[in-house]
This record gives structure tokens, sequence and C-alpha cells, in this order.
């Protein structure tokens, strides 16, 4: 459902604490909402920036995912690899109003054009 410039995805205990989900976007690629064990949401597009690995299935630890493919650590805030490896994930803001998460319209919009 859209809300103005917001797109709801639904409510935040539908992604579990340290989890994610993710969401379709028509002609683009998929993103991926976090959720981490100090509840703030963050948004990135669905794949690592080394081998496009599927980045909702990673392990959140603190305000980074880590790629199940080979281990890349991404900043959630920036989407930026961390440590020795090189490379930048697009994020897309994201903000929880009364208990429901909401993903920005334009920026989604931006990934699949």
């Amino acid at each position: 459902m859209f809300t103005g410039d917001w797109l709801d995805i639904g409510p935040i205990d539908q992604i579990p604490l340290r989890g994610s989900r993710t969401v379709p976007v028509a002609g683009g690629p998929e993103i991926a909402v976090f959720r981490t064990g100090d509840d703030q949401v963050f948004a990135l597009v669905n794949r690592c920036p080394h081998k496009h690995g599927p980045l909702s299935q990673g392990i959140i630890h603190g305000h980074s995912v880590s790629c199940p493919l080979h281990n890349w650590a991404i900043s959630l805030k920036t989407g930026e690899a961390q440590g020795e490896d090189k490379g930048c994930t697009p994020t897309v803001p994201v903000k929880v109003d009364a208990g429901r998460v909401l993903i920005c319209r334009a920026s989604t919009l931006a990934q699949a054009a």
C-alpha cells in the first residue's frame, strides 16, 4: 500500500529480530529489509557487491550483514563493504511509523529503472 512517498510493507513484527524479509520490485532488483538486534530497520538492494549473493540470507551482526556466499560484511546503514573488501550495495530509505515498516517509493522505483 502506498502512503504518499512511502510504500507500506507491513508490521515490524513480521521481521524477526536479527532477521530480514524481501520485497519484490517489478522490473528491478529485490529489496531486503533488515531488523537488527537493537530493533533498528534498514533496507538494501538484496545483492552483495562482490558476487551478488542474497544479503537477505546473511547473518546480521550489529549494523552489518555477512553475505552468505563469501562472508563479506556489508554496512546496513551505508551499503559499503567493510574491512579489506571494496564495493557498495545501494541503500533504500526506510522508516517505521506506528509499528509499520515503510520504504521510500521513489528510491524503490529508481532501483527498477
